[in-house]
């Protein structure tokens, strides 16, 4: 297992391309299984998460060739359920049941489990897929979902915690092989959301909307083959951009996205740090002083949850106190606990971490326990004094392309120790 060893302190300094965003490209994999035909994917991350999406596919009977963030995908025979042990344990598994149920009219697909940052409930996906006119079955671990025709209807798709993205991805997918027309209401609007229905109107699908709370879909009789570039990584670019605040540098962001997280840098902003366009790209450097914020992750285009972790890091380095409400997911703040033993000071009152900043942390042996904690440790470790340990990296390679070869292109001190003991440099 490996981990990454950071010795602290060090201003990053350079240019980073951002990679495709892999919450687009997932869905997108997904969506190939709507045709016999090719489909081309450029711009993929290579990753852990899709390297198993990729697995998962092949277990459907797709063919999967993966090279030079090229994606090479033809579902020409498929089967309706893949490998339960696959399939059950990575949760973005989900959204293969929408193009199976819309193609092959009946799907058997594992159940995900919970995870790190709490449970999410697939009730929604299963309500929109009843709403199209499927007959579900939950059984086993698995839910069963078989429809001879499906009709096209309007589906609420509003949840507690605010619109369900892959339910949204799901149903939007169904939808496009449905009969007639098909409205979801209270739909996602993440970007990620856009570029699917991008994808899906390249094979021929009829979609308006995405990227609006109202997506109209226009079922058509079958879809075709089609080439797509994925958007860039707007949480990837997100991290990096917190990464030059916190520790004091100047870093250029390539192939980033500003639009698609105003929210983080307007936040960004209002701590002092400076945000500039610079042609197609984004400079970020510290400002005079770093202040404390208040922040509430909400549904896109407000803060998001998947960056709550890395502002929380450099919260911890600005004077005062900063106020974080998580209203998205339950138990999203354990990467606390881990900040606290560098020196942060944090205390948890339900939904709020209360940040006092301090003048400085020091290095300290952590443990990552999810994807974007695992960027905000990272985070803590590079604006810390001294050397930092962080252990089960492998989940911060579920999202972030080759994250330690970037960084050390920034100057960052940071070796990845595989369980072998071989250096990462």
């Amino acid at each position: 297992m490996d981990r990454f060893v950071i010795h602290g302190g060090v201003p990053l300094r350079g240019e980073v391309t951002i990679s495709g965003a892999k919450n687009a490209v997932l869905p997108i994999m997904a969506a190939a299984l709507l045709t016999s035909e090719p489909c081309v994917i450029r711009r993929v991350p290579d990753l852990s998460d899709v390297r198993f999406m990729a697995r998962i596919l092949q277990s459907l009977g797709a063919s999967v060739r993966f090279e030079g963030g090229v994606l090479a995908i033809q579902a020409r025979q498929i089967q309706g359920h893949g490998d339960y042990e696959l399939v059950r344990k990575m949760r973005g598994s989900i959204c293969v049941m929408g193009p199976l149920l819309a193609r092959l009219r009946e799907t058997r697909v594992a159940l995900p489990g919970g995870c790190a940052i709490g449970v999410r409930p697939v009730d929604l996906h299963l309500k929109g897929f009843r709403a199209l006119g499927a007959e579900l079955e939950i059984a086993g671990g698995y839910v069963r979902a078989a429809a001879p025709r499906l009709i096209g209807a309007e589906v609420f798709l509003g949840g507690r915690a605010g619109p369900t993205v892959l339910g949204t991805a799901n149903i939007m997918m169904a939808a496009t092989l449905a009969e007639g027309i098909t409205i979801i209401d209270s739909a996602a609007c993440e970007p990620e959301i856009a570029d699917l229905a991008g994808f899906l109107n390249e094979m021929g699908a009829r979609i308006s909307g995405a990227g609006s709370p109202v997506i109209t879909i226009a079922g058509v009789k079958e879809l075709h083959g089609a080439e797509h570039e994925a958007i860039p990584d707007r949480i990837e670019a997100a991290t990096f951009a917190i990464a030059a605040a916190a520790t004091g540098g100047e870093i250029t962001l390539r192939n980033a996205r500003p639009d698609h997280f105003r929210a983080v840098l307007d936040k960004l902003r209002e701590a002092g740090v400076t945000v500039e366009r610079h042609g197609p790209a984004l400079v970020v450097r510290p400002g005079p002083v770093l202040r404390p914020v208040d922040i509430t992750t909400q549904p896109y285009a407000g803060f998001p949850t998947d960056v709550q972790a890395q502002m929380m890091a450099l919260m911890c380095l600005a004077p005062g106190t900063s106020v974080i409400t998580e209203r998205i997911f339950e138990s999203r703040f354990m990467h606390a606990a881990e900040l606290a033993r560098l020196g942060a000071d944090i205390s948890i009152e339900g939904p709020s971490a209360i940040v006092k900043g301090v003048s400085a942390l020091s290095g300290a042996q952590m443990m990552a326990g999810d994807l974007r904690a695992s960027a905000a440790l990272v985070i803590a470790g590079l604006a810390a004094r001294g050397a930092t340990e962080i252990l089960r990296v492998y989940h911060i390679d579920r999202g972030y392309e080759n994250i330690d070869a970037k960084l050390r292109q920034l100057g960052a001190r940071l070796e990845r120790i595989s369980e072998a003991g071989l250096g990462g440099e």
